[in-house]
């Protein structure tokens, strides 16, 4: 099997249809079956006609198997009707390549206009139609990339939505629909419709805690780009761990802030020869739903979960007087915040702290993330912690972007010491969980956007 890559593309470098019918010709001859693949119907400005022809004068059977254009199917991915019993009796279709081609006058008559290969011409097209007496605001949309998992979808007016479209580094390839049908979509998109459909979410978690939270926003309808902005390895040194583990059974209480905290314990007590049984004597206390649920895995009920799964709330309703009380802190070596070994020490408790875990700065963003951070084709950026926020804003200067490549972009807040780290790099937060978890998070994004 082999395949060589050829099309004509308005947007980049194109392939000459010369050297398009010389390969068909030369496959063709070669005794092999050979499939030209296009997109759409490849009768539909699909230049079928000199390839056909060529194969004809070859001497090369074939045969064309029809597909559906994208003349129909854009619009139907983005939920509008080109034909309507009141509003559209029929439609033009049209590409963009030559507009003086046209009668203006003629199409600002007509229900219902389609344009291919019209992003460059967006601006002329809706000029020309308000010219020959089309209204300001009669309606127009864009589907870009119709069918992919980055589909977008601009609904506006002639006079709006050049303005609209203009944050897109590049709009092609779309499709272009003017009519009074592009107001059904509410109704045609309303039924089954998954809320987040047709936006782009980046996450900015560790790679090894990204998918959960991945699937969860694609099954509200959202493409998900993955960013880490966290590497979690072994700490530096296992010793303080190890001297801790050795003598368990002088604590009263362990407590773990953090998924990764349980998983890196609990390796660690594993490689010292140790099971869960080495903690009998000791109460456990937990931030947080999925801290939980990870220790839970391991066999153990947390004895203590805090109502607003966040540090400073296991403090206020630790459930026993923390005087005399000693404390095992499994937790990351640096970067974490003071403030929960501060006031336990305050409120006259002995707390032992053990690196469990490093999380550091990724090198880089993947290429894929970055090109789509350029072509301003992400919608929202999640945080799920203050040192996403400040790794992602290091990567982003690193690779020489600025705030100001990201003002078209919602930022999503897992919580309030999160927003704070936004406030402090970005000056806002779009969005803020109102509980803080990436359930709550996940819920926050669905009522912005609905």
């Amino acid at each position: 099997m082999f395949a060589d890559i050829c099309g004509q593309a308005g947007w980049e470098k194109s392939t000459l249809q010369s050297v398009i019918n010389g390969l068909l010709v030369e496959h063709g001859q070669s005794g092999k079956r050979v499939v030209r693949l296009k997109g759409g119907d490849p009768y539909i400005f699909g230049r079928s006609h000199p390839e056909v022809v060529a194969l004809r004068k070859a001497g090369c059977d074939f045969e064309v198997i029809p597909g559906i254009s994208s003349v129909l199917a854009a619009p139907l991915l983005a939920g509008i009707p080109l034909t309507h019993k009141e509003l559209s009796a029929g439609f033009f279709v049209g590409t963009a390549h030559d507009l003086d081609a046209f009668d203006w006058f003629a199409l600002a008559k007509l229900d219902t206009l389609v344009f291919l290969m019209g992003g460059r011409q967006l601006a002329e097209i809706c000029q020309r139609l308000r010219e020959e007496g089309r209204s300001p605001n009669f309606p127009i949309a864009v589907v870009r990339a119709a069918g992919l998992p980055d589909q977008q979808v601009w609904t506006g007016t002639l006079s709006t939505i050049t303005q609209q479209t203009e944050t897109a580094k590049k709009l092609s390839p779309c499709v272009i629909i003017v009519g009074q049908v592009v107001n059904l979509r509410a109704d045609y998109m309303s039924s089954g419709t998954k809320p987040l459909t047709g936006k782009t979410i980046l996450i900015t978690r560790a790679a090894s805690q990204s998918s959960d939270f991945s699937q969860m926003l694609t099954e509200q309808g959202a493409t998900v780009l993955e960013m880490p902005a966290l590497e979690i390895r072994e700490p530096s040194t296992w010793e303080p761990l190890d001297q801790a583990i050795a003598t368990l059974d002088t604590f009263t209480w362990l407590i773990l802030t953090s998924a990764n905290g349980v998983e890196f314990f609990f390796k660690r007590l594993q490689t010292l020869g140790k099971d869960a049984r080495a903690l009998g004597n000791l109460k456990i206390a937990v931030v947080g739903k999925k801290t939980a649920k990870f220790l839970k895995k391991e066999g153990l009920n947390a004895d203590f979960i805090p109502p607003d799964f966040v540090a400073d709330s296991l403090i206020e309703n630790f459930p026993v007087a923390l005087k005399n009380q000693k404390i095992l802190f499994p937790r990351v070596e640096t970067g974490g915040r003071d403030v929960l070994v501060k006031d336990l020490t305050e409120q006259g408790a002995t707390i032992v702290e053990a690196p469990a875990y490093e999380s550091g700065c990724p090198v880089s963003i993947p290429s894929e993330v970055w090109q789509t951070l350029q072509e301003k084709r992400i919608d929202i950026i999640t945080f799920a912690s203050s040192k996403t926020v400040k790794n992602f804003w290091q990567l982003i200067q690193n690779h020489g972007g600025d705030r100001h490549s990201l003002k078209d972009v919602k930022l999503a807040s897992i919580g309030p010491l999160t927003s704070q780290t936004c406030l402090e790099i970005f000056d806002r937060v779009d969005i803020e969980a109102e509980v803080f978890t990436l359930d709550g998070l996940q819920d926050a994004i669905v009522k912005a956007e609905n």
